[in-house]
């Protein structure tokens, strides 16, 4: 058996996974004989805000780009050796915010193909309380269709965790404790903070203490629920260099706050919505800004603001939103353009892409998806 553990952490967009797997490593690296790691996955080919952010964190990090690990095996495979080579005794990783299927696609495939090799620790969904209103029947202002989703990840998996109690009274908390038993009976259901750390050790010790019976499990993979729900989503990932015409040092704080305003006001205004939406910019000495937005009718939520101000920043954006990726694209441009006037900035982009998750020619890779 090899020393190398490894865990998925599934979830809805905006449930806290980067930031509970953070927390989790944290608890295993600070109180048992073992070294925790983090491999960060998402679809897009790169500029994935999540690894540049833990990337920054003393916890060991790695990256894996282009689409879910789910369709990926042999470089899965790959990274979790290279992890195990560099010292690590526990991976966590995370799939796509929308993502299900990787119980089937990840552990039933590592467990039959490198039978022994890793040992798969329960497979574990995060759920955060706003997000769980959509299944009391709460309109929290994503189509009806992502409520299929996310029940279908708790379905999935072999321990659901209630992240973000920290925002809960404990009436709430027992509330929305009730609900997920209600929906999933058989399944083990823990409480945590990940940004508090309040139920954080428990957990990683429950984590550690178990075992993935890697069994398989209904969950509506491919159904016409689960496609009518994928064709909803888009996905944008941007990286674009700031710098200030004059060369005076700015408050970016301010202005990658109003980009963001800006962002939710466009997708407001024709009618969409951005489950996650998050922007990322380092400065020096560990100074750094990381922002969050998880709907258009909801505040920003700050991680962190910058402490210093610069004449030039690169900025991560990303977002997995509820509408087609035209009109998510069209939302960031006006944005840009206001923020590049109100704060007296030019703006260069390195990294681009925008695609909806059902998009003819995604993956095609330059090669002809229609010809005679």
């Amino acid at each position: 058996m090899s020393g190398v553990r490894y865990m998925v952490v599934s979830g809805f967009l905006g449930a806290g996974k980067t930031t509970s797997m953070l927390a989790l490593s944290r608890s295993v690296n600070s109180r048992h004989p073992l070294r925790a790691a983090i491999l960060a996955n998402d679809l897009g080919e790169g500029n994935i805000l999540d690894a540049e952010y833990t990337a920054m964190s003393e916890v060991m990090t790695d990256c894996i780009a282009g689409d879910c690990i789910c369709y990926q095996h042999e470089s899965l495979v790959d990274r979790l050796r290279a992890l195990g080579g560099r010292g690590a005794d526990i991976v966590f990783s995370d799939i796509p915010g929308c993502g299900i299927g990787a119980l089937d696609h990840v552990y039933r495939e590592l467990a039959g193909r490198e039978p022994g090799e890793f040992r798969l620790l329960p497979f574990t969904c995060i759920v955060d309380p706003e997000r769980l209103e959509m299944l009391a029947g709460k309109d929290i202002g994503l189509p009806g269709e992502m409520r299929f989703l996310l029940n279908a990840q708790m379905a999935e998996a072999d321990l659901i965790i209630l992240n973000k109690i920290d925002t809960l009274s404990p009436a709430g908390r027992e509330e929305k404790l009730a609900l997920i038993a209600s929906l999933h009976p058989d399944t083990p259901v823990m409480a945590m903070s990940a940004r508090s750390g309040e139920g954080v050790d428990a957990a990683a010790d429950y984590i550690l203490s178990h075992d993935s019976p890697v069994c398989g499990r209904d969950i509506g993979y491919g159904s016409e629920q689960f496609i009518a729900a994928e064709r909803l989503m888009s996905w944008y990932n941007r990286r674009v260099f700031f710098t200030e015409r004059g060369g005076r040092n700015l408050d970016f704080n301010a202005a990658l706050g109003a980009l963001m305003d800006g962002v939710s006001a466009a997708l407001r205004a024709g009618g969409g919505n951005v489950p996650h939406f998050k922007v990322f910019a380092s400065g020096e000495d560990g100074d750094y800004f990381k922002a969050s937005l998880l709907g258009v009718g909801c505040p920003i939520e700050y991680d962190r603001r910058f402490e210093r101000r610069y004449t030039a920043l690169s900025v991560i954006i990303n977002a997995r939103a509820s509408v087609d990726a035209d009109a998510m694209s069209a939302a960031v441009e006006a944005a840009l353009e206001a923020v590049k006037a109100e704060y007296n900035l030019n703006a260069r982009t390195y990294f681009l892409e925008s695609f909806g998750m059902m998009d003819e020619g995604r993956g095609n890779g330059g090669r002809a998806s229609r010809y005679d």
